[in-house]
């Protein structure tokens, strides 16, 4: 059983992802969390479904003996911080990046980060038995709690350096995209010292001034704010905020594989491990190669991420960073957790010295692309999986199965892959040229329709 995916569960509201469903997850996360604690934080990002869906999550929990504080629309990273703060367990009510009409559930421990695998299978272990609801009179209490936003803001204040960007007096153009972060990047950029000029910063459901994935084909109006504003940045989050990408000064789409490699090689030392997606593009191998540190490779998705950090931690590792080139990156010594902000904030720090366009110069070079190939049923999807196989098997690349099938051809590698949290099967490839990163995806694509 694997309910939760690579990033928690979602799926279209009311249509794939039920009220009566979500009460089912509550309740199973509710009696795996009163084992340590019996109450339990829940936030929500922007969406129209958000609201429905807390109720659903706080009436789960409560009818198996949680309280239950309901913070509002938070990003992911505040309820995180929240939970960190408080030593409680929280739910998070999200889709993400997913169009407006999903909704999603995300899980997270009371030290502020995403249950790691072996505990989600616990809690999936509950789902398949019957629900160990308590009796009224030791029902949860259900109360809303504010200020986690403002609180998230100050520990993020004190969590960089906040005098080396104020110095530097920095325009920053910033796009929430209707998300979570509409509450809580604005202001933490103006009390950073920055002048911000934001676009689609009003937390809004229907997300009416651009899809909630932060992909350069969402973000033109971005780009055309840097440039009017004169910005020295720009930054957008996903839906929940736990996501940064960035666009340079002259008004150019940084990458996202770029900026992660660009943020990674000022952290490293030599023997320290960096852990990323089999999506890892070569810039992420070149740096840690350049640094004498250990790249460890997981299936796509922060989940497996986060395990895999625990696990190399346990072991004595030192993990400098973490992250994909979606923007979702984890610095270990702040939290294990994905915060667009805090990242965001890295980033403003390293270019007070050095602009964004040379700060990522080293790393340009690679062409990367991206296909989604939508299915509607598993044997679709079945059917599919088979295609790939039957192209790895017949391909002369190196093949490695980590998720999905990754084909490394020496000059180019392409992989696809069954998304953990759409039905979609997601093509992607980099190679030196465009050309051959798309005839590298243009081949598998087919096969695979």
């Amino acid at each position: 059983m694997n309910v939760f995916g690579s990033s928690g569960v979602r799926g279209v509201a009311l249509d794939e992802l039920t009220p009566a469903d979500t009460v089912e997850l509550a309740q199973a996360a509710g009696a795996v969390f009163r084992d340590r604690n019996a109450r339990v934080a829940v936030g929500r990002d922007s969406r129209l479904t958000g609201e429905l869906f807390v109720h659903a999550v706080a009436s789960g929990l409560a009818s198996v003996g949680c309280d239950v504080d309901c913070l509002g629309v938070v990003p992911t990273p505040s309820l995180q911080a929240y939970c960190e703060q408080a030593g409680v367990p929280g739910v998070m009510v999200t889709a993400s990046h997913n169009p407006p009409e999903f909704n999603g559930i995300k899980l997270i421990g009371d030290n502020g980060v995403e249950l790691t695998r072996d505990t989600l299978e616990r809690v999936e272990s509950h789902l398949e038995a019957e629900s160990a609801m308590t009796t009224w009179d030791e029902a949860g209490e259900i109360r809303s709690t504010e200020g986690a936003n403002s609180a998230y803001r100050e520990q993020l204040l004190e969590a960089v350096d906040r005098d080396r960007i104020a110095g530097a007096e920095l325009t920053v153009a910033l796009d929430p995209g209707h998300g979570a972060g509409s509450l809580t990047s604005p202001g933490l950029f103006r009390e950073l010292g920055c002048t911000v000029k934001t676009i689609n910063a009003q937390p809004d459901g229907r997300f009416p001034g651009r899809d909630p994935e932060p992909v350069q084909e969402n973000l033109a109006e971005l780009g055309r704010l840097v440039e009017s504003a004169g910005a020295d940045i720009g930054i957008a989050h996903d839906g929940d905020a736990d996501r940064a990408i960035f666009f340079d000064e002259t008004g150019a789409f940084v990458d996202g594989d770029a900026a992660l490699a660009a943020l990674t090689a000022p952290e490293l030392d030599a023997g320290d491990t960096v852990v990323s997606a089999v999506n890892a593009s070569q810039r992420l191998v070149d740096v840690t190669t350049d640094a004498d540190a250990s790249l460890r490779l997981t299936p796509i998705g922060s989940t497996h991420l986060i395990t895999a950090i625990r696990e190399l931690q346990a072991a004595g590792e030192t993990v400098s960073i973490a992250g994909e080139g979606n923007g979702g990156i984890i610095y270990p010594s702040y939290r294990v957790a994905r915060d667009g902000a805090y990242t965001a904030a890295r980033l403003c720090e390293l270019i007070v010295e050095t602009p964004l366009s040379e700060l990522i110069a080293p790393y340009d070079g690679y062409a990367n692309v991206r296909r989604n190939i939508s299915y509607d049923t598993d044997e679709e999807r079945e059917a599919m999986i088979d295609a790939i196989s039957a192209v790895a098997e017949e391909a002369d690349a190196t093949v490695d199965t980590t998720d999905g099938y990754r084909l490394d051809y020496g000059d180019a590698w392409v992989l696809a892959r069954p998304s953990g949290t759409e039905p979609v099967i997601r093509v992607y490839a980099e190679a030196r040229s465009q050309e051959r990163a798309e005839t590298l995806v243009d081949q598998m694509a087919g096969a695979i329709s």
